[in-house]
């Protein structure tokens, strides 16, 4: 009995391990998993939007000849800043110089039978008072001496014609600015029906940059401001980044708001001004315009708490116990950097999970 009593014993106790060493397994199967929390809070912060952008000048002008010929000389280069009224390109002058010429003879020759058919009325009134000639007579030559400076009317608009077309010869720059490409070559026979223009004057001291917004978003600032007026004027300066994602150095302004919707985009083009004193920005270029909007003490959390499912987002709620519990948001549809906006579903002291919430699970004990 003595022996059987041992025996007993002896297997509890082997029991008893077997026992605990199967809790051992059991806990380090499910390990409580550590995320990183944290409490939400409320700040000031500015939300950067970007909008691509087109870029130009404050006047691009496209230069066309009034007069076909040859062209005989350019006298500019591309890239070349020019000066309203400064000579860009001369035509072959010699048949407008002609015609010029031509119009004068004509115009010489119209005022010589003006000057006859004056003397001859003269005469003819004389004539008439001592009665030798006829009433008709006289109104016969009075005609005459009509149809004389009439020609001569016609005459000197002809010559006004002819140095205006010989002028034209000589193509000027209608506003100061900077010359675009030159597509034709001295000899090239040019003319005003030309489907491509000689070139293209840029005034490039002040660049218009084009962007659209959606129909959305202006709504919103609209009805912050009270009217279209009152938005351009209160419209903060907006920044403008350049093709290889620098910032350009100056700040812009929002000048107009189109009044009509596309209807294929459902956007609203803007028109932003910038100063171009040094000449970085070049018409016909891209870029972005980036609009700052302030807000103040709004409910922010990091972008990594919250996951998106479609169109909803949740982040996981954690209890004093340290369990997470999820709870769908609403955001703030644009992104500050890596911070959401909570609009609604959190309020302010809340621990949530700060980072990895993607791979919390629903009532997982997180720290």
């Amino acid at each position: 009995m003595k022996v059987n009593g041992k025996i007993v014993f002896a297997v509890a106790i082997a029991a008893s391990a077997m026992l605990a060493s199967c809790g051992e397994k059991k806990q380090q199967q499910t390990p409580t998993a550590t995320f990183k929390t944290t409490k939400v809070g409320r700040q000031d912060l500015t939300l950067e939007t970007k909008y691509s952008a087109t870029i130009r000048g404050r006047q691009d002008v496209d230069i066309y000849p009034q007069v076909g010929g040859t062209l005989k000389q350019i006298c500019v280069t591309e890239g070349q800043t020019v000066r309203k009224g400064q000579t860009l390109f001369i035509i072959d002058q010699v048949p407008y110089q002609a015609a010029l010429n031509t119009a004068e003879a004509a115009l010489k020759a119209a005022q010589a039978s003006e000057a006859t058919a004056a003397m001859n009325y003269e005469s003819k009134k004389k004539l008439f008072a001592e009665n030798v000639i006829s009433d008709f007579d006289l109104q016969s030559t009075h005609n005459t001496l009509l149809t004389a400076k009439a020609q001569v009317a016609q005459a000197q608009a002809q010559v006004v014609n002819a140095r205006n077309s010989l002028s034209y010869t000589v193509v000027t720059s209608p506003t100061d600015g900077v010359v675009g490409t030159l597509p034709y070559r001295q000899g090239a026979l040019v003319g005003a029906q030309m489907a491509q223009p000689l070139t293209t004057i840029s005034d490039n001291s002040q660049m218009w940059v084009y962007f659209s917004m959606s129909e959305r978003d202006l709504l919103n600032i609209i009805r912050q401001s009270g009217s279209i007026n009152e938005a351009i004027k209160n419209m903060p300066e907006v920044t403008l980044t350049l093709v290889d994602g620098s910032t350009y150095e100056k700040k812009g302004r929002v000048e107009s708001i189109s009044g009509v919707v596309n209807s294929t985009t459902g956007s609203v083009q803007l028109r932003a001004v910038f100063d171009n004193d040094n000449g970085i920005l070049h018409s016909g270029s891209t870029g972005s315009v980036v609009i700052p909007t302030p807000y103040n003490q709004v409910l922010v959390v990091p972008a990594t708490a919250a996951v998106q499912t479609q169109d909803r987002f949740r982040v996981f709620l954690v209890n004093k116990d340290g369990i997470a519990n999820g709870k769908v948001v609403t955001v703030n549809e644009h992104k500050t950097g890596n911070l959401f906006i909570i609009t609604s579903g959190l309020e302010g002291g809340e621990e949530i999970v700060a980072e990895g919430a993607g791979m919390v699970k629903e009532g997982q004990k997180v720290k």
